[in-house]
């Protein structure tokens, strides 16, 4: 038998070039006559993804979202401030093609690094915000992105603010070893202060949210709400069954299992999103804020 390693997007084979990749999070639907839906099979206009925030109108299955397109969905028009847009990932410990993957990721992703943060209002109410990219190796963890959430809830400490986070993320980054599973407890460090500084977290958790991020601060929010159909755990499922020899109970760790369970405090549509969260933070406005 001969085991062959699968086709990474990362690495220029498979379905996208690295070529095709340059632009990709640029890219919106509107550059295709129709898109399959992933979960329901039925084929939607561009225009109509568009119109539904890259929603399926019909099993509201929500497709991945971009992080500029995330920024412009919940922020109020011309409010968002980006803070360490420059801050980037390197080979830290000489990983093997690491940074040949970092080359392409930001291709892929038109972005620097896997989280973007910064200022906004939301509905007219101040907050911090972080807001993890699925296109730049799948939101993973490394040192760059506990650095610049762990500035951003330093920042939200000293001016009041609250914060809100969107993760989307395949757990640390492993091309950066005992350094990446080090800001679990840097980032958690953060949010303690911020909590104990009596300020509100709110976190949104998306499709998927796995690994270090779950185990951390994805999970240390006052109030965690996800997505539909959002993957959300910290092992995959196959390993779990895999180690604890016993069959796992249909829906696992999807949102809707998890809300069941209490671990999250309310499933969101997307499409919801801006007057779900306006609505908290005008209930945990801090006097003297305005």
């Amino acid at each position: 038998m001969i085991f062959k390693k699968p086709k990474n997007t990362l690495e220029g084979h498979g379905k996208f070039s690295v070529a095709s990749l340059k632009n990709y999070n640029q890219k919106s639907f509107d550059d295709e006559l129709s898109v399959e839906c992933l979960k329901c099979k039925k084929n939607l206009s561009s225009s109509e993804l568009a119109d539904t925030m890259y929603v399926c109108p019909y099993c509201h299955y929500h497709f991945l979202l971009n992080v500029r397109r995330r920024i412009n969905n919940i922020c109020d028009k011309n409010s968002f401030e980006e803070f360490d847009k420059d801050m980037a990932s390197f080979n830290i410990i000489a990983f093997p093609e690491y940074d040949k993957k970092l080359r392409n990721a930001q291709m892929e992703s038109a972005e620097k690094e896997a989280v973007v943060c910064g200022k906004c209002t939301i509905n007219g109410y101040p907050a911090a915000i972080f807001v993890m990219n699925p296109y730049f190796m799948m939101g993973s963890m490394g040192t760059i992105v506990g650095e610049k959430i762990t500035r951003l809830f330093e920042l939200a400490t000293e001016e009041h603010l609250p914060v809100v986070g969107f993760s989307v993320s395949g757990g640390a980054r492993m091309q950066e070893g005992i350094l990446s599973l080090m800001q679990m407890a840097k980032i958690s460090g953060a949010v303690k202060l911020h909590s104990d500084a009596g300020n509100l977290y709110l976190c949104v958790l998306t499709d998927p949210t796995m690994g270090g991020v779950t185990a951390s601060f994805a999970m240390e929010a006052d109030i965690i709400i996800a997505e539909p159909f959002a993957r959300i755990g910290f092992a995959g499922p196959r390993v779990i069954e895999q180690t604890t020899g016993k069959k796992l109970p249909e829906g696992f760790q999807s949102s809707a299992f998890l809300l069941k369970k209490g671990f999250v405090d309310d499933i969101v549509d997307r499409r919801r999103h801006k007057k779900y969260i306006g609505r908290i933070l005008k209930l945990h406005v801090r006097e003297g804020a305005f």
